[in-house]
């Protein structure tokens, strides 16, 4: 079989996304998460259904309660009685992928918490396989290790990554550059890869290419930029870049690449947070676009006025989110339509 990833702007059925518990992940700052979370699933449900995943009953009770405190449309929220470990749903949920029927298939990689970085993930794991028993689509499992934030395609052949991600040792260290191509594009419809070189400082998952470069229509690609030529990421953005440009599409054609400011840094706790704007969530009517206090915020949100003139912009405040060093894209699985 071959298969095709959709981009994300391609109709949803909805957006998957798992409710925050585990406390360890935003030490001495939990408070405020579920609010974030809430806030983010009231907007998407003005858009299309969520399917939220739960631990319990007692977890499903207070998550109704805090999403109905924002006037959330409840009954746009399925409640998923899966456990999970962590809320980054992007990394371990399924990878929907069409086959060459045009049908809806899931893709289940295998999750290792970006390189056994935090113990235990072994629900995690395993999200796809229940979510496959709840909803009955047809499941292919590559065997590799992959987490769909490292990955970001324009629906039409072409796909971004990093090295530092997709070729580190810590995720599938017996396969070569070309052997995980030929796997991105098996699985994915990636006839196309194209290798950034490394992600932003504060990043633990080793370099996510949604923190950094993502596709707005399949010609279009926004890339972070760092204005401050101290800043420690000042070099690193501008190479990805400066390689972006002399990148080609899987026609051959050069990319448009839209220069985006990257916020002023956030640091808690004398740590640099991986804050990027790149880790915003394209929705089927709206886009939801990480804000971080910060005198940038505003800018950037006209840009994507600018970037997407048929869906309204979001503002989600992600100051508290990314101490958990992840932000909105992160959070997020989208189910295009069946």
């Amino acid at each position: 079989m071959s298969y095709r990833m959709p981009a994300e702007w391609e109709p949803h059925e909805g957006t998957w996304i798992a409710w925050p518990h585990n406390k360890d992940h935003w030490p001495g700052k939990f408070g405020p998460i579920p609010g974030v979370f809430a806030e983010m699933i009231a907007s998407l449900t003005q858009s299309e259904k969520v399917f939220l995943l739960v631990n319990d009953k007692a977890l499903e009770a207070a998550a109704r309660k805090e999403i109905a405190e924002k006037n959330a449309t409840l009954d746009q929220v399925e409640f998923v009685h899966i456990p999970t470990d962590t809320s980054w749903t992007r990394d371990y949920g399924p990878i929907f992928v069409r086959n060459e029927k045009n049908k809806l298939v899931i893709t289940d990689w295998i999750f290792n918490s970006w390189g056994g970085k935090y113990k235990p993930w072994n629900h995690d794991d395993v999200v796809p396989k229940r979510i496959v028993r709840q909803c009955g689509l047809p499941c292919v499992e590559p065997g590799i290790v992959l987490e769909g934030g490292s990955l970001e395609v324009n629906g039409k052949g072409t796909l971004l990554t990093t090295e530092q991600c997709l070729l580190n040792k810590n995720r599938n260290p017996q396969l070569t550059r070309g052997q995980i191509e030929k796997y991105l594009n098996d699985y994915l419809g990636a006839s196309h890869v194209v290798w950034l070189n490394e992600g932003i400082v504060g990043d633990d998952t080793d370099g996510h290419i949604d923190d950094i470069a993502r596709f707005v229509n399949p010609t279009t690609i926004v890339c972070a930029i760092e204005e401050n030529r101290r800043d420690e990421n000042y070099e690193i953005l501008q190479k990805n870049f400066e390689t972006l440009k002399a990148m080609r599409d899987q026609n051959g054609n050069p990319f448009n690449v839209v220069a985006m400011p990257m916020p002023a840094p956030v640091i808690y706790g004398g740590q640099r947070l991986p804050a990027s704007y790149m880790n915003f969530y394209i929705a089927n009517d709206i886009v939801l676009v990480p804000t971080f206090r910060c005198r940038k915020d505003k800018e950037v949100l006209g840009f994507f006025a600018k970037l997407f003139p048929q869906r309204a912009i979001e503002a989600i405040d992600c100051t508290d989110l990314i101490w958990g060093l992840g932000a909105i894209h992160c959070s997020t699985q989208q189910q295009p339509m069946a």
